[in-house]
């Protein structure tokens, strides 16, 4: 896929709408990964994680727009910061009670929050209401501007590597240990003393962050953020890319996130099926995590190829091979 990535806008110099596709499908990847942190990892089922990549792509668009700045180096690391707060907040809310939370308590939390959220950026006429923010300024670097086509698609390139290695290491740190045995049994992790709503806490936010660096790319990309860029539809779309693609892996969402986005691009411009193209999307869908719980990568890859190897045997198998 790297090889695949690296290719692509050069073989299809000809077709700049393609590149403004798989551009998009960059970006939209990086939030399906801070989702499969959250679920596929860590167990936490949010189903609002679109509001850690909308309310950062709000505040961006408001400084360029009030305050006439967007530059790279200050408005990514901004958005990443916003969308790290916002999580870590909802994190101490909804995981750090005296009460162990349940997954239903979770997802109808975050649910409500990024339904909370729509609503109220709709009736807000300072952020743009309904019509949401256009004319997003043109994100910079120095009095470079990177435009849509190439740059851009480099530059969203160059940030969902970055997102992918940190958190692979992450996930093959100490700290993924913990997560991958508070996946296979949360409560035995909780008998031998970790603290694991707090470990679940940590992920939460990081995620947060790296949503909310993708909706910073987004506004950029698109020129526009809007309340439906924060609510529960896009959350769901998460949920899906993930299951589709391969849920406990990392790559699984970037290869649902691209199936889907394609999908949709191109039954949408077929005349036969223009009028009900997302009913057929939906069938696929649906057949896929009825008849394939692993996603499409599971069509390919064991479970142990899939996650991974952990601990001293695996260490031992490496040196040994």
């Amino acid at each position: 896929m790297l090889g695949v990535m690296l290719i692509a806008p050069f073989a299809l110099t000809s077709r700049p709408e393609l590149i403004t596709l798989i551009t998009n499908i960059l970006i939209l990847a990086i939030l399906a990964i801070s989702f499969e942190l959250c679920w596929g990892y860590s167990g936490i089922m949010s189903f609002g994680q679109a509001l850690f990549f909308g309310v950062p792509a709000y505040v961006i668009a408001l400084v360029g727009r009030d305050l006439e700045y967007s530059q790279l180096w200050g408005t990514l690391p901004l958005a990443m910061l916003v969308g790290l707060v916002l999580a870590a907040a909802f994190a101490a809310f909804l995981l750090l009670g005296k009460k162990t939370p349940t997954p239903i308590f979770i997802a109808l939390g975050t649910l409500t929050g990024a339904y909370a959220a729509e609503r109220l950026v709709s009736g807000w006429q300072y952020v743009g209401a309904g019509n949401g923010l256009s004319s997003i300024k043109l994100l910079q670097a120095g009095s470079y501007e990177f435009i849509e086509g190439i740059e851009f698609y480099f530059l969203a390139f160059a940030c969902l590597l970055g997102v992918y290695v940190a958190s692979r290491f992450l996930t093959r740190s100490q700290l993924g240990l913990v997560l991958a045995g508070i996946r296979q049994n949360e409560q035995r992790l909780a008998f031998l003393g970790y603290r694991v709503q707090f470990y679940k806490a940590i992920v939460f936010a990081f995620a947060g962050m790296i949503a909310g660096l993708a909706g910073a790319l987004y506004s950029y990309h698109q020129g526009f953020i809007g309340p439906g860029n924060m609510g529960p539809g896009l959350s769901t779309m998460a949920v899906i890319y993930c299951l589709f693609g391969g849920a406990g892996t990392l790559i699984g969402p970037v290869i649902g996130t691209a199936s889907i986005e394609t999908l949709s691009y191109f039954l949408a411009d077929i005349d036969l099926v223009k009028r009900f193209w997302p009913v057929i999307l939906g069938l696929v869908l649906l057949l896929v995590v009825a008849f394939q719980p692993s996603g499409l990568l599971g069509l390919f890859l064991s479970s142990r190829e899939r996650i991974g190897s952990y601990g001293w045997r695996a260490r031992s198998r490496r040196h040994e091979g």
